[in-house]
C-alpha cells in the first residue's frame, strides 16, 4: 500500500515506492523498444536513442497530443506537474497506452522555495532523486557548452586589446572583431537561485596585469534561462542543434553588427558538449506509467517546455501523450500554442487548465502565501465568495485556451480541506464559461483519484478542433508584442522603456530577426507584469523594458516589468532541510 499523503513527505512517499518500480528494461520493453533504442544509466533511469526511434516508426500513427497548463498560481505552484502525472496514472488505469513528457527541474527551485517539480503526493515522477539532483547531467551540458561561448568572448576580447591585427593573425589565425565591451548580450550561467551573481565585475587585474582578462561589467543568469537551454527543446536533430548553435548572438562590434558563436568558432565545441543531450530520459510514474523528462526551460523567463524531441517520440510510442507547459495559461501555454507548435507542426487535441481552491482563493481576495513561511489559516477555511471572485481569473485562461482553438479541461486538484461547495462553485463557473470540468484527487489517491479526469481528456480529444495560431509571422515584431498583451493578458497596450525602443526599431528593419519568433518575459504570478495585482486586472499597460536576440532558438524575448533571468534565494529555501543517511547513502527531505 502507497503511504497516505496527509501523513509523509513527498520523499518519504516517493522512497516507498521506488522498492517497487519497473526497470528501464521492463519499460523498455512494455514501450516496444528495440535493445539499441535505450540507453541505460543504471536500473531505474535511461536515454533513448531518439534518432533510432523516429526512423522505426516513422510511418506510425501519432497518439492524442494532450497540453497541461493551469490558471495563474500562488508562489507555491498549483500542481500541474502533479496534475500531470495524475492524469498518466488516470489513463493508465483505464488502460490506456499513455506516455508523459515534463521538464527536468534546475536545481534553483530544488534548493529554494518550489521543490524540484516531481509532482506530488501519489502523483510523483520517480526515481525522486536522480530526478531532482542532475539526472543523466543534460543541464551540466548546457552550463558548459553556454559558458563555453562566454570564454570564448572573453579571451577573444583579451587578446585584441592586447595584440595588434599582425600579431594576431601570426599567433592565431584570428581576424579582429572589434567586440563593443558595453554591447554584450550574453552573460554566464549558473544552476541555482543567486542574485549577487546578477551584476558583476570580471576580469579584474592581478598578479598577471592584462593577461587576466578583459575587464567589464557581466552578469549570471539561471542556467534554465540559457539560450542553450531554449535550442534543446526546439530542435528536431543533431544537424538542426549545430545550424542553431552557430546563430546565438553573444555581443556587438562597436558598429552595431552581431557576433555570433559561429564568429567566435566555437559553436562547434559547443554542440560537443550537448550530443548526448539531445536523447530524452525516460522515468516512471508512482504507478508504472512512462515519463519522458527533457529540458527544462522556465515559462516566465523562457520558453517554458519540454523538448519537441520528447513530444515527437512519445506521440509515436503511445496513444495518449501528456506534455506540460510552465505555469499558467497566458505564459507557459502561449509559448506552446505559438512557439512550440509552430516550430514542430504539431497540433494538439486538448489542453488542460490546471486551478486549485487555494489559487482561486488568492486572486480573490485571500491573503496572498509567502514562500517559506506558513499558509494562512483562510486556506483551510470555506469561502465560497472568495473561490467565485477568484474564478474571474480562471475564465480569463478558458479563453486562451479557446482562442487557439483548442478544446479546454479544467482539472480542479482537488485536496482534503476545500469543501464541496467551493468545489461546486468552480464546476459551475467553468462550464458557464465552455469547458470541460472534472475534479480529481490524484495527489491523495493517485491514478483512482484521476479517474473522472482521464475521462473528461478522453473526450475532448475525441471532438474535433479548429486549432490556430495568435499571429502570422509576417505581422511586425510590435503588432506581435502589443496581440500578445492585450489578447492574453488582458492589457491596455504596450509601453517601451530604456533600451526596448531603439531595440525595437532596429530589429524591425532587420529582416531575419524581424521574423523570429516571440518569447515573452514577465511575471508568473499575474496576469500583469506587476506580481502583486491578482485575478484579471484592468486598467493596465505592460511596459517592456528590454528586448533580447536568440538566433539561434528562434525568437527574440522581450523583457517586462521588473522580472529577472537570475531568481533569488529565499531566506527558508529548501536546501536547509535536504540531507544525506550516511548509512544507506539515500537523500532525504527532496519534494
Amino acid at each position: 500500500m502507497p503511504l497516505d499523503p496527509t501523513k509523509h513527505a513527498d520523499w518519504e512517499i516517493a522512497e516507498a515506492a521506488e522498492k517497487n518500480m519497473k526497470t528501464v528494461y521492463q519499460l523498455a520493453e512494455e514501450l516496444g523498444l528495440e535493445k539499441e533504442e535505450l540507453l541505460p544509466h543504471g536500473h531505474y533511469v535511461a536515454k533513448l536513442d531518439f534518432r533510432r526511434i523516429l526512423n522505426r516508426l516513422h510511418d506510425r500513427p501519432q497518439g492524442k497530443y494532450i497540453d497541461v497548463t493551469a490558471i495563474t498560481p500562488t508562489p507555491l505552484g498549483e500542481g500541474k506537474s502533479t496534475s500531470t502525472m495524475g492524469l498518466t496514472q488516470g489513463l493508465g488505469k483505464r488502460g490506456k497506452n499513455v506516455i508523459a513528457a515534463i521538464r527536468q527541474p534546475s536545481g534553483g527551485p530544488t534548493m529554494n522555495i518550489k521543490g524540484s517539480a516531481a509532482g506530488g503526493g501519489l502523483s510523483q515522477c520517480i526515481p525522486l532523486t536522480p530526478f531532482s539532483l542532475g539526472l543523466t547531467g543534460d543541464i551540466n551540458a548546457i552550463m558548459n557548452a553556454h559558458n563555453l561561448a562566454m570564454v570564448a568572448l572573453t579571451a577573444r576580447m583579451q587578446h585584441e586589446r592586447n595584440y595588434d591585427d599582425e600579431t594576431l593573425q601570426r599567433l592565431s589565425k584570428m581576424r579582429r572583431l572589434d567586440i563593443d565591451p558595453t554591447n554584450v548580450e550574453m552573460g554566464w550561467i549558473i544552476d541555482f537561485c543567486a542574485q549577487s551573481l546578477r551584476n558583476i565585475i570580471i576580469g579584474i587585474p592581478g598578479v598577471n596585469g592584462k593577461y587576466d582578462g578583459f575587464m567589464m561589467q557581466s552578469k549570471f543568469a539561471i542556467a534554465v534561462s540559457s539560450e542553450v537551454m531554449a535550442i534543446l527543446s526546439v530542435a528536431k536533430d543533431l544537424k538542426d542543434m549545430r545550424e542553431r548553435m552557430g546563430k546565438i548572438v553573444v555581443a556587438y562590434d562597436k558598429k552595431g553588427n552581431p557576433i555570433t558563436t559561429e564568429d567566435l568558432e566555437v559553436a562547434g565545441a559547443m554542440t560537443a558538449w550537448m550530443v548526448e543531450a539531445l536523447n530524452p530520459n525516460l522515468m516512471q510514474t508512482l504507478e508504472g506509467q512512462p515519463v519522458l523528462v527533457h529540458a527544462g526551460p522556465f515559462a516566465n523567463i523562457a520558453i517554458g517546455q519540454s523538448s519537441i524531441i520528447a513530444d515527437e517520440v512519445g506521440l509515436k510510442l503511445g496513444d495518449y501523450h501528456i506534455t506540460e507547459s510552465g505555469f499558467g495559461a497566458d505564459i507557459g501555454f502561449e509559448k506552446f500554442w505559438n512557439l512550440k507548435c509552430r516550430f514542430s507542426g504539431l497540433k494538439p487535441n486538448a489542453a488542460v487548465v490546471v486551478a486549485t481552491i487555494r489559487a482561486l482563493k488568492c486572486h480573490g481576495g485571500a491573503p496572498i502565501p509567502v514562500p517559506g513561511k506558513p499558509m494562512p489559516k483562510e486556506y483551510s477555511e470555506e469561502n465560497v465568495e472568495w473561490v467565485e471572485k477568484g474564478c474571474a481569473n480562471l475564465v480569463h485562461h478558458i479563453q486562451n485556451v479557446k482562442k487557439a482553438g483548442i478544446n479546454p479541461v479544467v482539472c480542479i486538484n482537488a485536496f482534503y480541506t476545500d469543501t464541496d461547495d467551493e468545489i461546486k462553485a468552480v464546476r459551475r463557473i467553468a462550464e458557464e464559461a465552455g469547458a470541460r470540468v472534472a475534479v480529481s484527487r490524484h495527489w491523495e489517491k493517485g491514478g483512482e483519484g484521476a479517474l473522472e479526469f482521464a475521462d473528461a481528456v478522453i473526450d475532448a480529444c475525441e471532438e474535433p478542433n479548429d486549432f490556430k495560431f495568435l499571429y502570422d509571422m509576417d505581422m511586425p515584431l510590435g503588432q506581435r508584442i502589443e496581440k500578445v498583451a492585450t489578447e492574453v493578458y488582458g492589457a491596455d497596450g504596450v509601453d517601451y522603456v530604456g533600451d526596448a525602443p531603439a531595440k525595437l526599431a532596429r530589429m524591425e528593419k532587420d529582416p531575419e530577426i524581424s521574423k523570429l519568433g516571440l518569447c515573452m518575459v514577465k511575471t508568473h504570478l499575474s496576469l500583469s507584469d506587476n506580481p502583486s495585482l491578482k485575478g484579471v486586472p484592468k486598467g493596465w499597460r505592460l511596459q517592456v523594458r528590454d528586448i533580447l536576440t536568440y538566433g539561434g532558438a528562434g525568437f527574440v524575448v522581450p523583457v517586462a516589468g521588473k522580472i529577472s533571468l537570475m531568481p533569488g534565494t529565499g531566506s527558508n529555501p529548501a536546501f536547509r532541510r535536504i540531507d544525506v543517511d550516511t548509512e544507506t547513502g539515500k537523500v532525504k527531505g527532496l519534494f
